[in-house]
């Protein structure tokens, strides 16, 4: 098994539905710009509030890829 190197980015995801709906926007509209993906981590969750209710779910989370040879 080769050795890797790995870069990490902070993303913020955002979803009217919920927490996992916010992880997999961030992570989706990545892929778009960043190959090689592997792992990510949360750092952090919130929610924002309208009128006495959840209006939307935020979370950041570390994203780790390999870096190409």
């Amino acid at each position: 098994m080769p050795e890797h190197v790995y870069k990490v980015i902070e993303l913020t995801g955002s979803s009217k539905k919920g927490l996992q709906d916010a992880i997999e926007n961030a992570i989706a509209r990545a892929s778009k710009t960043v190959r090689n993906m592997r792992w990510f981590e949360i750092t952090d969750t919130r929610g924002h509030i309208e009128e006495g209710k959840v209006a939307y779910w935020q979370v950041t989370l570390k994203v780790g890829f390999t870096l190409e040879e």
